[in-house]
């Protein structure tokens, strides 16, 4: 059948489709994973240093997969990877606010009493910083644990946010990107993500009327 209508329906599984007797390739088939990202991995494809990447902890599936943002190379946790561009802009742009949750292990004593001045915010090098939420998980005389919401996405901002308030970052780990929870999943690990995650994640990106 030819057709010179837009409004045709055609399904590229059963249909051989063809212009001017050239067939259309499939569109590529979109991946969505979460990686435990273990410390000492570096977020990306190929490092000319020859460190460990994520890469090598994620399996092929057939497309070349992109991290969605950065975790340092010390940093542990949540990290999506996609071959979905335009979700994937989404996801880091900042007018979207999209939480990313992390538990800080930190030098000191952090005491229920000092949560006002957490929440409070703190001015960084490159402008104010104030987390979304702080909740006290752990307070010890030489370590604390806090977790910390952020939505700007800036670098090193836990870290450096950390070190403002006093207490430099031991440990620090992503425990949620969005809607996506790191759960039980085991450091170099990784999962595809759940038709409801994936909805709960374009729904978070998505442009209001």
């Amino acid at each position: 059948m030819v057709t010179r209508s837009q409004a045709t329906l055609a399904d590229p599984d059963v249909d051989r489709i063809t212009v001017d007797g050239r067939p259309v390739p499939p569109s590529e088939a979109k991946h969505y994973l979460l990686l435990n990202k273990p410390r000492g991995y570096v977020t990306t494809l190929a490092d000319p240093q020859g460190r460990p990447v994520v890469a090598d902890l994620v399996r092929p599936v057939g497309a070349r997969l992109y991290p969605v943002g950065r975790l340092d190379w010390d940093v542990e946790g949540a990290l999506l990877l996609t071959n979905d561009g335009p979700l994937t802009h989404r996801l880091l742009h900042p007018r979207y606010v999209l939480p990313r949750v992390y538990e800080a292990d930190v030098e000191g004593r952090v005491t229920s009493g000092a949560l006002a001045r957490w929440r409070r915010g703190a001015v960084l090098a490159d402008g104010p910083a104030t987390p979304a939420a702080v909740a006290l998980v752990r307070s010890g005389a030489e370590r604390s644990r806090l977790r910390l919401t952020f939505t700007e996405g800036r670098k090193h901002e836990v870290k450096r946010y950390c070190e403002a308030l006093g207490h430099p970052v031991v440990q620090l780990k992503r425990v949620a990107f969005g809607p996506v929870a790191l759960g039980a999943l085991a450091p170099g690990a990784v999962r595809r993500l759940t038709p409801r995650e994936l909805s709960a994640l374009r729904a978070a990106v998505a442009d209001r009327p």
